[in-house]
């Protein structure tokens, strides 16, 4: 392993090939109505583009998500983004690997490389730039002093914007030939998993604890996307303005082991979750996390409520 110095300003692990980011991902779903529907109440920039929706944070150009119409609901492709440098000699170490390059799907204009993982997850590899977070994001909790109100009105409530697509969790069939594949042609490195049902990984040039992750079905399909925001208060709010619009279900208040985050899961209209993030643990450029394999209750949550009965089905498998 290339021994890195601890040099502020370092962005990238020298003389290692990897991806640095979940650029963006695709879905398709019955009612394109009902999803911008879903993910204006949730608090992102919904786009109406070309005879889909494209999926914002305010304040942002970056396409987080891209959403089309189909007769089911069905993730359709993840992106990732490399370095320029590294683009050439990634392809050259995936076509090494035997996976068969492709061309992009109708209607999607790339530079990039795709291709299929083993268990038939469409990806695409593309030169990006580095949206994944070079630090720790902010985490704020807020106290005053004693004869000072510490709270606002909830009429007052300031509406909750998520800064950024934190992670993906994916369903597939076989867990350990997940970590095979992403680690061996992609570069990703395992945080921490729990036997053959989960595991986490992270992007080497600095990423959260996870930028995907990956749990054990009969079956592919998108589990969760989440969305980082900046306290618990804001998970909170944001569970409450859902509420509001008639998405009550999901699970939460929370806090996470592998990836001590704070979360609420909100289910969408098809069955799979949007979450509320705060304070993910971060593991930078010039650290080599220890991963742990850890017993199944110490792999999903310090405290919170009982998950629901239904939160580990893949409605996508339970379509077919």
């Amino acid at each position: 392993m290339t021994a890195i110095t601890g040099k502020v300003g370092i962005t990238k692990r020298p003389g290692e090939l990897g991806i640095h980011s979940m650029d963006t991902f695709h879905m398709v779903v019955p009612d394109l109505k009902v999803a911008q529907d879903f993910y204006t109440a949730f608090g992102l920039d919904v786009r109406e583009e070309g005879e889909g929706l494209g999926l914002y944070t305010f304040g942002s150009d970056h396409r987080w998500m891209s959403l089309a119409e189909s007769n089911r609901k069905k993730l359709r492709h993840l992106s990732f983004a490399v370095f320029e440098e590294d683009f050439e000699p990634i392809k050259r170490r995936i076509e090494a690997e035997g996976v068969r390059i492709m061309d992009a799907p109708r209607g999607f204009d790339s530079n990039g490389i795709w291709f299929h993982d083993p268990f038939g997850v469409l990806i695409e590899v593309k030169v990006a730039e580095k949206t994944s977070p070079v630090a720790k994001m902010d985490f704020t909790t807020r106290s005053v002093p004693g004869g000072r109100m510490g709270s606002i009105q909830r009429s007052k409530a300031p509406k909750v914007r998520p800064r950024r697509l934190a992670h993906l969790l994916i369903f597939t069939p076989d867990v350990p030939g997940c970590i095979r594949f992403y680690s061996r042609v992609l570069g990703l490195r395992v945080s921490d998993q729990s036997g053959d049902g989960i595991c986490f990984m992270h992007g080497i040039h600095g990423s959260d604890h996870h930028l995907i992750a990956f749990a054990k079905s009969e079956a592919p399909g998108l589990h969760h996307c989440s969305w980082d925001v900046g306290g618990i208060n804001e998970i909170g709010l944001g569970a409450a303005q859902m509420a509001d619009k008639g998405f009550s279900k999901g699970w939460g208040l929370g806090r996470h082991v592998l990836g001590s985050n704070y979360f609420h899961y909100v289910k969408d209209p098809w069955g799979s979750y949007s979450e509320y993030s705060a304070d993910i643990d971060y593991i930078p450029v010039d650290h080599d996390w220890e991963a742990g394999d850890y017993p199944g209750e110490d792999s999903i949550y310090l405290w919170g409520p009982e998950i629901p009965k239904d939160f580990v089905v893949n409605y996508e498998a339970r379509q077919d």
